[in-house]
């Protein structure tokens, strides 16, 4: 049983940059707060949170890690994140299961890619955020500058409630007591800032503090934590994870000013569907039921899958019976679990503001809500955001006889993190396997050979190209076999006309005096739509077509409905020859993220893809959204190639917009490669 109440629980997800050291910190305050006697390192590869064999390969976190310790009557329930924004479908998760983001900020570089998602993200979500500069002690590093930095990027509720002494070898504390000589700045001056910007959300202390010109520590602990909930306060902490500087200043923090369960601002849930879903707040109540959300789940090779989940409301049992979101089954918890790092721990029950997790519960999956209520509605709460995984390999077994279990590897990579996606393309009869970047897909081909022995190849997924034609023409066929006995007959006069883009294939049947008998109309259209599946010119879909069936003949023995489905695809074939065929290219809609500094590489870089720039957007001081539209073609190798221009600080999203025709060139080598494919077959 836990010796802990809820007022005593921390909830804390350390997110930021790869590299700034948030796996190093973790480890340092699991050292110092006694959970572990001595820290492990990334080079030796015995961290706490990095334990995996991969992780301990690349030596930088690939998924999220959760741990738990105490210090000064606090039970603090961290996760550490992975930073590389190929990874962000682990990092999102993380916040939805805390009450406080510490995003970590490498002294060294400043501000990055994803220091400002994840700063957006958790102000989103209505979290407490703190910010903390890591690696203090580093070489070549501008402290105040950076400090200017993120006040002019994340605004003036950034204050530092310590500052490093000594060269970056301790820090000095600016709120519980403020005295002593930082590197830089003044401790006095940070400590009034403190104040002054903490009681502005206390009307009735502010009345108090311009009498008295002074407030303690203790009269400020409630409005302090008022002004986290409503992002009017971002304190700013330094320390050095890998020499300890500040860290136990960094738990003090927690341990004293962090919010509780009870003081955060709990998630909305909704019960039912659609439209008429109500909503309604947890209550961090151990006497409720019981409502916990599932943010992430692990296939285990050993234990099986994993549901890990935050509790939000009630009590969580070992031996209670629980519904998934509106499943109408329960299933009963058979063992409760505790996790630290890779260990699992049994316990008995799990209250508001814990993590936990089930094993082999099959009908659990990412982003559902647990509860024990018998009520039939849906609970549910609004889903993540994620980013759309750009990234794409075509992928198939090397060896005969896998193709079943590639796909059953490939849904648990997929149960796993939801920015991996699965897609079958029919026009290109491929699997493409989607990520968020090369490293992220690198990694998944790594865990299919590792993990799970399975031998895949991948090549570029080929592009959805399609046809379509400019004109309206006029297709006819007649099809006669007679090789003794009852023969075939069928014969099939239509027109073929041009559609607006987008409006898919439209069949019409104008046949007048049963010339073609009724039965066999359905016939000639399915002919008709066997030559949609592979267009004349290059071998693609055909679309955006209207077919008129007009007239035809038929015999009245030899008939049947092979020999219409025959004359209907050969009468397509003709009228599409003579349409006009062109092939027609998928145009996306592309959003890039970069500095600015990068703006006129990054512009020339798309126009030179043949790409239209439609807008810019400012984002940060730092950073800008370009908008613009790019043929899918142009995109091979796109990740990379802005990961260059940036050094790693950009990123995209793409959304299908539109098609259209492909330049004449490109025209011309599609078609004349599907001429020498069909020679060679």
């Amino acid at each position: 049983m836990s010796n802990y109440s809820v007022e005593n629980i921390r909830t804390v997800a350390l997110v930021g940059h790869g590299d700034s050291g948030k796996t190093t910190l973790a480890e340092a305050l699991l050292q110092r707060s006694g959970a572990i006697p001595v820290m492990g390192t990334l080079e030796r590869g015995d961290t706490v949170c990095d334990f995996d064999p991969m992780e301990r390969e690349y030596r930088h976190s690939l998924a999220a890690a959760l741990v738990h310790f105490s210090h000064a009557g606090a039970e603090i329930n961290l996760i550490d994140s992975p930073g590389f924004p190929d990874f962000i479908g682990h990092a999102i998760p993380a916040l939805a299961a805390v009450e406080t983001a510490l995003v970590v900020v490498n002294a060294q570089n400043g501000i990055e890619l994803t220091t400002q998602r994840m700063m957006n993200a958790a102000r989103e979500r209505g979290l407490c955020r703190m910010l903390v500069v890591n690696k203090i002690d580093a070489e070549r590093i501008d402290l105040p500058a950076l400090v200017a930095d993120l006040r002019e990027t994340f605004g003036k509720e950034v204050l530092p409630i310590n500052l490093p002494g000594d060269g970056g070898n301790r820090v000095v504390d600016c709120f519980f007591d403020p005295a002593g000589e930082a590197d830089f700045s003044s401790v006095a001056e940070a400590h009034q800032a403190l104040v002054d910007q903490v009681v502005e959300v206390d009307e009735e202390l502010m009345a108090r503090y311009l009498e008295q010109g002074e407030i303690t520590p203790e009269e400020l602990h409630a409005p302090f934590e008022r002004a986290l909930r409503e992002g009017h306060l971002i304190p700013l902490c330094f320390v050095s994870g890998r020499s300890g500087a500040g860290v136990s200043e960094l738990l003090e923090i927690l341990a004293r000013l962090a919010p509780n369960p009870l003081e955060g601002n709990p998630p909305l849930f909704f019960k039912g569907e659609g439209a008429a879903a109500k909503p309604f707040r947890s209550v961090p109540d151990q006497e409720r039921h019981v409502l916990a959300h599932v943010f992430k789940v692990v296939m285990d090779p050993f234990v099986g899958k994993l549901g890990v989940f935050r509790v939000h409301q009630g009590t969580v049992q070992r031996d209670m019976q629980l519904f998934v979101g509106d499943g109408k089954k329960p299933f009963k918890v058979g063992h409760l679990l505790r996790l630290q790092g890779k260990r699992y721990d049994e316990v008995a029950r799990l209250i508001p503001g814990d993590f936990g997790a089930v094993s082999k519960i099959d009908e659990i999956e990412f982003d559902a809500v647990l509860h024990d209520s018998h009520d039939e509605d849906n609970i549910h709460l609004k889903p993540l955001a994620f980013p759309t995984p750009m990234q794409g390999l075509a992928i198939e077994a090397k060896r005969r006889g896998d193709e079943q279990r590639i796909s059953e590897v490939l849904h648990r990579l997929l149960a796993e993190d939801p920015c991996v996606k699965l897609d079958y393309h029919p026009t290109t009869q491929e699997t493409v396997l989607r990520g968020m970047g090369e490293l992220h897909l690198r990694y998944l081909l790594d865990r299919l050979a590792g993990t799970y022995k399975l031998e895949v190849q991948t090549q570029p997924p080929r592009v959805p190209y399609r046809e379509t034609i400019t004109r309206a023409a006029e297709g006819h066929s007649r099809h006669k076999k007679q090789t003794g006995g009852a023969g075939q007959f069928g014969e099939v006069f239509l027109r073929v006309e041009p559609l607006p883009r987008g409006s898919g294939f439209e069949f019409v049947d104008e046949v007048k005096g049963g010339v073609i008998p009724g039965q066999f109309i359905p016939s000639v259209e399915k002919g008709v739509r066997s030559m949609l599946a592979t267009g004349p010119l290059a071998g693609y879909p055909v679309e955006d077509v209207k077919v008129t069936v007009y007239d035809g003949k038929s015999h009245s023995v030899d008939s049947k409905d092979i020999a219409f489905q025959a004359a209907g695809r050969k009468a397509m074939l003709e009228g599409l020859r003579a349409a006009g065929c062109i092939v027609l290219e998928p145009i996306v809609a592309i959003e890039i993220t970069t500095p600015e500094a990068k703006l006129g590489d990054i512009t020339t870089d798309l126009i030179g893809r043949r790409g239209q720039v439609a807008g810019t957007e400012t984002l940060s001081q730092s950073m800008v959204l370009i908008r613009g539209q790019v043929p899918l073609a142009e995109l091979d190798g796109y990740g990379g190639r802005l990961k260059s221009i940036t050094a790693g600080h950009g990123a995209y999203s793409l959304v299908l917009s539109h098609y259209s025709a492909v330049p004449l060139d490109v025209q011309q080598q599609l078609a004349a490669g599907y001429k020498a494919e069909q020679e060679e077959d």
